[in-house]
């Protein structure tokens, strides 16, 4: 019988890369990853190799020989560096951030470390899809320039293809957008898969659709409850406010563009302030590290369950995430939506290991389930939060918010 082919998994995680290339039928070797959480999580639910340390500290060579793999023989390395300096969230109030000047960037550097010393046959790298904005894709361009280097001195002919990828597009329920560079050691051009499902609103009036609509969060959540351990009440100021809010909307409901009363200005929180899911949509992003109002919350006007956050993030079920819930919320916020990676896995193995592989349906893929209920009722908004009903001045624009302000 054939061996499965091999994975080294830096930036680990939780799991979500590697979950997904399993379910392709790949075989994690070791993984590597810093935070005691996630570690206790990976050894909770597999067997795996796990070096809890960080890349800085573990030499190529201690991976090698822990994966029981010589130089050249991995089939493939995957990993998603630490991503802040290159998200969106630092343009929202000031319109830049340091990027390649934060020194967090210096993890992009220590993953093409280990891919020169390793040179694996293939490889995947996810980071936010903000490493690839527009007019500011310095992180991009070092990857790219990086990696002609690693070619030029190892005699290698890496080619790398990269795509921004939603992925509720493949089957996801979620709306979360990565961004993926794929490259194989022959020179082989790697082309993404095609996009599966379509918002349902694309869909509507056409006579021969291209696919079935968007996974929605019933479909991923219908049958699931809590555990009756787990306490999911909302806290904090604006928790008796939730409820007031109808599913699928924000706080933008209670501003005046919205259609509830006037309590904030349009724009001036961010987007995930008292986000609520809908059932008949997709979910938002799951955050990595939510305050007290940051959603997206329940329909239910709760948070999010651990099985609850792993099926959105299409893990597989028999995963446990170890931890109190600030710890299972942000190693599940941090993840890859396994799904997404099982997609890119099961092309990897065809198009650059040319395998063949069972062409059956996606072991992650939730399946759609039917009769989506109505919306839950909404609720009067709370006598101590009148007081803020008035006129409210909007979000001035990008670069000129509060943390623009502070600095000049």
């Amino acid at each position: 019988m054939a061996r499965p082919p091999t994975v080294i998994s830096l930036f680990s995680g939780a799991g979500g890369l590697d979950y997904g290339f399993e379910a392709a039928g790949f075989e994690t070797r070791v993984a590597l990853e810093i935070d005691a959480d996630c570690c206790a999580t990976l050894r909770r639910n597999r067997r795996w190799q796990v070096i809890e340390r960080s890349i800085f500290d573990v030499p190529s060579k201690e991976l090698l020989w822990t994966a029981d793999l010589k130089r050249g023989e991995a089939d493939v390395l995957i990993g998603g560096p630490p991503c802040q300096p290159f998200s969106k969230s630092g343009y929202w109030a000031s319109g830049d951030t340091k990027r390649l000047q934060d020194p967090r960037a210096d993890t992009l550097s220590a993953y093409l470390q280990v891919l020169e010393d390793t040179l694996p046959k293939t490889f995947l790298l996810e980071n936010v899809y903000g490493i690839a904005y527009s007019g500011k894709n310095e992180g991009c361009e070092l990857l790219l320039r990086r990696i002609a280097g690693i070619n030029k001195r190892q005699g290698v002919r890496y080619a790398p293809s990269f795509k921004v990828l939603k992925a509720a597009n493949h089957g996801v329920p979620q709306l979360r957008e990565r961004f993926f560079l794929i490259a194989s050691r022959d020179g082989a051009t790697f082309d993404f898969p095609r996009q599966t499902h379509w918002p349902a609103d694309e869909l509507e009036g056409l006579l021969v659709s291209p696919g079935p609509s968007y996974r929605t969060a019933w479909d991923a959540l219908g049958d699931v409850r809590p555990e009756p351990h787990e306490d999911l009440r909302v806290r904090g100021k604006w928790a008796d406010l939730l409820p007031s809010i109808p599913e699928g909307h924000n706080y933008l409901w209670h501003t005046d563009r919205g259609g509830g009363l006037p309590l904030f200005g349009w724009r001036r929180r961010f987007w995930t302030f008292l986000l609520k899911l809908a059932k008949n949509q997709p979910s938002w992003t799951l955050q990595a590290q939510p305050g007290p109002a940051v959603g997206p919350f329940h329909w239910e006007n709760r948070r999010l369950s651990m099985r609850e956050l792993c099926r959105l993030q299409t893990f597989p079920d028999d995963v446990v995430i170890t931890g109190r819930h600030a710890a299972v919320h942000r190693q599940l916020g941090n993840a890859v939506p396994s799904l997404l990676a099982e997609v890119l896995a099961r092309a990897i193995r065809h198009r650059l290991l040319r395998e063949q592989h069972p062409l059956a349906g996606f072991k992650l893929m939730p399946p759609g389930r039917p009769g989506i209920p109505s919306p839950c009722p909404t609720a009067s908004v709370a006598r101590k939060y009148r007081a803020l009903e008035g006129k409210h001045s909007p979000h001035p624009g990008t670069g000129r918010g509060f943390g623009a302000v502070s600095r000049t």
